[in-house]
């Protein structure tokens, strides 16, 4: 969700480079929302008697976090307004205020299992520590960087900003739905792994 950001950054300083500059605290704010939703629970695997309630309770978490997201679509104003020397610190809050890490969690946890074909890497996944944790923050952090970074770059070179006004669409119900449906995905697999 920061690629406009880049873009207002390098219209203001009539830069490309000031675009790619804004990439770097966007990256890291985002990475730190990850990882501190993600390391807890990297965390709480090593207790694993209680794996089916950890499981049960992160599904439900993430199924509570969507309905409210749903239901309360303000943003704060304080967060519209961030001066560039601030732009890992909304990028950790606008991570956090929408549950980026969250939506990483079932998968984390092992709650979306693998079929009847072997997939090793989720199999990886699902018995991951804390390492596995971060390296999963690394990789979703430079996939979001890459499509925000290239969707940025698209609108500042080519695109321009009537493109944004007249196609710009809020994602707050699409986020909402996809972490409803991913939670209750995980929750519809942990159930019936513990119903058999």
């Amino acid at each position: 969700m920061g690629w406009p950001l880049a873009v207002s950054a390098a219209l203001m300083e009539k830069s490309p480079r000031a675009l790619f500059w804004t990439l770097f605290p966007l990256s890291a704010g985002h990475l730190l929302a990850i990882l501190v939703m993600l390391l807890p629970f990297g965390f709480l695997l090593a207790l694993a008697d209680w794996r089916s309630g950890i499981q049960l309770a992160a599904a439900f978490v993430v199924i509570g976090f969507g309905i409210f997201r749903l239901l309360d679509r303000r943003h704060p104003k304080s967060l519209a307004r961030i001066p560039p020397t601030q732009l890992g610190l909304w990028s950790f809050a606008i991570a956090i205020a929408h549950g980026a890490g969250l939506m990483l969690v079932p998968i984390y946890l092992g709650l979306c299992r693998a079929g009847a074909a072997d997939d090793r890497a989720a199999g990886w996944l699902i018995e991951g520590n804390v390492g596995i944790a971060v390296i999963v923050a690394i990789v979703h952090v430079a996939a979001m960087i890459a499509a925000g970074g290239c969707m940025a770059w698209l609108v500042y070179r080519y695109l321009g900003l009537r493109f944004v006004s007249r196609s710009w669409f809020n994602l707050d119900a699409t986020w909402a739905i996809s972490l409803i449906l991913v939670g209750g995905i995980a929750l519809a697999f942990n159930l019936a792994h513990f119903w058999t």
